[in-house]
């Protein structure tokens, strides 16, 4: 058996020693996931507030907010009580079995800021498996009513809702379906409505209009009657670098599934929680309020692994009148993660952290905007509240992309870090569909801390632009 070997705190975790010599001294055990050639990274020893510091000492500014999920920043004393508190009492405890305090409390308290048409909410364990627990609901709903021939999801191209094959079968991305595709039913999917680089003829408006024509033509051609649910991220992640779609394409989104009897499902992992200056994010197009809506990242603030659906009282109840949800996992319901979420949602709310969002939001956007107007590599700039995104081009007057294996947006994340920044960088798509890095700090940001990230971005991007040869 492997021995682990006791570091002292500054060390960090415990390393595990060579197994009868299978292992070489430093050899990373999780190999599978370091590719060859990765650059060491430096080691975590402590965070607080929006800062962590590796084990030399070394501190770091996190605008990425890890994966755009510590929302409330590290070392939230009211998080870690309800943590300990709950973790004493029980730690586990099989909803099968038991009701749990914490996640009726919890419960009540997301509902109510969700508002009406989301009082119910089932807790899981993270987005991926949120999105499939709505999928998958959403079939329910339809079975209930009698509309069991419903079970295609549409979902846009490019987009991204989670990595286990069903929420991979609605996630745009030619690349992973490419290797994934045998093992999975991919869904229909339809083109995003992007604002940045739009195809020649169009501007964002009539782009926005054209996208939703062939969502509508989309549910005509697959037959409206195995239509079960559109599915799409009212503000986009990263696979389309903090997209913000049109008002006109939401507006006829909703009009659309209203049409045709689409459940809408809003993919809300990132950009709910109030990330974007509104507790969810589809309250920036109020005509276009979806059925269904999950919410992960900012849920459980990166302190636990949780995952919600919200859900109207009605279709919740016929789905419960024919049997009862089929779905669930362990980890459901947790009421750890439930203890944990509520802490989060009341630091969210009692602490004005929405509000944060909005206005430092607008701070950070005015200093992007002005470093676009200067630098000859980012060409756009887009997002809401402190969900932003960078997207960087070779050339700025065509808006033509770095070819991918120039990795332009990993160039810029790394030189971020060798200067004490964290952004939050993945490539989509094999990097065919342009470059960005995601600038998402944690809610607690203040005016000050705001001026640091843009200081520390305008300082990256100079020196990326010297290694790219585009000055």
């Amino acid at each position: 058996m492997t021995q682990l070997r006791r570091n002292t705190l500054a060390d960090g975790i415990d390393d595990p020693a060579p197994a009868l010599g299978t292992l070489e001294r430093g050899e990373p055990v999780q190999v599978f996931a370091v590719p060859p050639g990765t650059p060491a990274r430096p080691r975590i020893a402590r965070a607080e507030g929006i800062y962590m510091w590796d084990t030399t000492g070394r501190r770091y500014l996190d605008a990425g907010s890890g994966p755009v999920a510590c929302n409330i920043g590290y070392g939230n004393r009211r998080v870690l009580d309800a943590l300990q508190v709950q973790a004493e009492a029980a730690a586990f405890a099989n909803p099968g079995t038991f009701e749990s305090a914490a996640n009726r409390r919890f419960a009540e308290r997301l509902a109510e800021a969700a508002g009406p048409g989301y009082e119910r909410v089932f807790v899981v364990s993270g987005g991926s498996e949120a999105n499939e627990a709505a999928m998958k609901l959403a079939r329910q709903m339809a079975v209930a009513r009698g509309e069991a021939s419903r079970w295609k999801v549409v979902s846009r191209q490019p987009s991204y809702h989670g990595g286990t094959l069903g929420a991979l079968s609605v996630t745009g991305d030619p690349a992973a379906h490419d290797l994934f595709g045998p093992m999975m039913r991919s869904m229909p999917k339809v083109p995003a409505p992007i604002t940045y680089r739009i195809p020649d003829g169009f501007d964002q408006q009539s782009w926005a209009e054209h996208c939703a024509d062939v969502l509508e033509r989309t549910v005509l051609d697959e037959g409206p009657e195995t239509v079960l649910a559109y599915i799409q991220e009212p503000v986009g992640g990263l696979a389309t670098g903090a997209l913000v779609p049109h008002a006109v394409y939401m507006r006829r989104v909703r009009e659309i599934c209203d049409r045709y009897g689409l459940l809408l499902i809003h993919d809300e992992v990132m950009s709910g929680g109030g990330r974007t200056g509104a507790f969810l994010s589809h309250e920036h197009w109020p005509d276009c309020r979806p059925d269904l809506v999950v919410v992960a990242k900012g849920a459980g603030a990166g302190y636990f692994p949780l995952g919600v659906v919200l859900a109207p009282r009605d279709r919740v109840a016929e789905v419960a009148g024919g049997g009862g949800f089929m779905h669930g996992h362990t980890a459901f319901g947790n009421p750890l993660a439930c203890a944990v979420g509520l802490a989060v949602l009341d630091e969210t709310l009692d602490g004005g952290l929405i509000a944060n969002a909005a206005a430092q939001g607008a701070r950070l956007r005015a200093r992007l905007d002005g470093l676009a107007e200067r630098s000859p590599i980012v060409g756009d700039v887009r997002g809401k509240g402190l969900l932003m995104a960078l997207e960087l081009v070779a050339d700025k007057d065509t808006k033509a992309p770095f070819a991918p294996s120039v990795m332009a947006a990993s160039v810029l994340a790394r030189v971020a870090i060798e200067q004490g920044l964290i952004l939050y960088q993945r490539r989509t798509n094999a990097g065919r569909d342009g470059d960005w890095v995601m600038v998402a700090p944690p809610l607690i940001v203040t005016a000050a801390e705001i001026d640091l990230v843009a200081d520390g971005i305008e300082s990256a991007v100079a020196e990326t632009e010297r290694r790219l040869g585009r000055q």
